[in-house]
């Protein structure tokens, strides 16, 4: 995009609260609390309790109901609805990432930045079927995530992966065993209910009491989710053969999951790319499955907005930040956030990059 005149000073700045913007007087997912914060989506390194208004996609109101409660005061806009708020225009985009999680687009006198929040673009093209998919959109600044932001991570189609574990499930049943498959229970959990439990599936599907009251959230946000059983202490797994339990990572190896009797575990995570990572979890297999973007879906999303400056937020920064210097001649920095990786519900794995994005 042609560049605008430049403002004495940025349109969205940080502030101890969290990202500010001053000509519309609101906070883009702060983390400390505030008059007003506009919510790109609701993980809760970017949705947090304590706000005395929360503004968001309309979809995710349940989800931030679930999670902070169901008597904030919260106001819902449609993707693309254009809303006034002091002396800017606000408006909410599809990132992809979850239900109802949305960039957040703002214009100022000709000036358009662009908050991605967490999104998922992948070099396979694929977009995750439980919410709107990612749309880029044209802006002079774009505030990007990189959380996977280095060569090496490059998703597989997310139907290939889906075989996969389907594949492993199945064997688990055929050895007598249970398939405990754990991911984060907002979002990734949904993401892997809708593509295995299906007709084809080798057994019955069950979910841990955290997953299956984000799922009420995902329907009453209007995505139509597979049946599956909620696990509760009187489940006698005894009489269950060969069922998938899809559960947070926090249940692995307690007393949750041994009630479970024999069975296999596996994490789905982009982490799970790195050897190293796998080891660490100390699980019987990893899937590399991620619903944030991998190092070629970041470079087709931010080349697709013209942005001349790219602002990039937590994650591999310094690599992604080289890159669209050198590669691509724009304007790239830093900016320090509390956001984190909410994709395995632990602490981020730091990789040593491989540049050509072939090792293993």
């Amino acid at each position: 995009m042609t560049p605008p005149t430049r403002p004495p000073e940025d349109l969205i700045q940080r502030r101890p609260e969290g990202l500010y913007c001053p000509a519309g007087d609101f906070h883009i997912d702060p983390w400390r609390p505030v008059a007003r914060a506009i919510i790109t989506h609701a993980h809760a390194d970017h949705a947090r309790p304590g706000h005395g208004a929360y503004l968001a996609q309309r979809d995710s109101e349940a989800l931030l109901r679930a999670r902070l409660g169901e008597d904030i005061a919260f106001q819902g806009l449609a993707y693309g609805e254009p809303l006034r708020l002091g002396a800017v225009t606000l408006s909410l985009h599809p990132a992809g990432h979850v239900l109802g999680s949305a960039q957040v687009r703002v214009e100022h006198r000709g000036e358009v930045w662009v908050v991605s929040g967490d999104y998922f673009a992948s070099g396979a093209g694929d977009h995750n079927p439980t919410c709107a998919p990612f749309e880029p959109v044209r802006c002079h600044t774009f505030i990007t995530e990189c959380t996977f932001g280095l060569p090496i991570y490059r998703w597989a189609a997310q139907t290939a992966v889906i075989d996969e574990i389907r594949a492993w499930w199945a064997g688990c049943a055929a050895e007598g065993r249970h398939a405990l498959l754990m991911g984060y229970s907002l979002g990734k959990a949904q993401h892997l209910l809708a593509g295995l439990a299906t007709a084809q599936a080798p057994g019955p599907v069950w979910v841990h009491g955290a997953v299956a009251r984000l799922n009420a959230a995902y329907q009453a946000g209007g995505v139509a989710l597979p049946a599956a059983a909620t696990v509760t202490a009187e489940t006698d797994w005894k009489r269950q053969r060969g069922a998938l339990v899809i559960a947070p990572p926090a249940v692995q190896g307690s007393a949750w999951a041994r009630r479970l009797g024999p069975h296999r575990d596996a994490f789905a995570s982009g982490w799970m790319r790195l050897r190293g990572a796998r080891r660490r979890q100390g699980v019987d297999r990893g899937f590399v499955f991620s619903d944030h973007a991998d190092w070629p879906g970041l470079l087709q999303a931010i080349t697709a907005t013209g942005a001349q400056r790219v602002i990039v937020t937590h994650g591999d920064e310094g690599a992604l930040i080289r890159w669209l210097r050198e590669q691509h001649g724009l304007q790239a920095e830093t900016l320090a956030t509390e956001f984190h990786d909410a994709d395995t519900e632990l602490p981020a794995v730091t990789a040593t990059a491989d540049p050509t994005g072939t090792a293993p």
